[in-house]
């Protein structure tokens, strides 16, 4: 009887061990899987980013490439929002004179009127 027990706990410790190395053969193709869609995400957010330095010749793109390129359009991009709010501040200012000189005609208008 405990020959008995003994062969149904090996057979059973057996199957846990086939199931955890198809578990980890599972595993490592989803990290493998995983490694190449980061590697092809990379290359593709280059060509995007700038075609040039995608790497046509077919080498791999680091990761200090996709993050000095993000960095830059960052960076672009905030220069450009800075550009856009200076740019709005002066259209206010020409707005506020425009209107002010529109006003003075007006003003200077009536005044010939009850001149002549």
């Amino acid at each position: 009887q405990a020959e008995e027990e003994l062969k149904a706990a090996w057979s059973q410790q057996a199957g846990q061990l086939r199931e955890l190395g198809r578990r980890e053969r599972l595993l490592r193709a989803d990290v493998q899987r995983a490694g190449e869609q980061l590697e092809s995400f990379k290359t593709r957010l280059m060509q995007v980013c700038s075609p040039s330095a995608a790497g046509s010749t077919g080498e791999s793109v680091t990761e200090h490439q996709v993050i000095e390129k993000v960095r830059q359009i960052s960076d672009e991009n905030q220069q450009s929002h800075e550009r856009e709010k200076s740019l709005q501040k002066e259209l206010s200012s020409r707005l506020t004179k425009e209107r002010e000189v529109s006003a003075n005609i007006e003003v200077f208008k009536n005044s010939l009127q009850k001149l002549q």
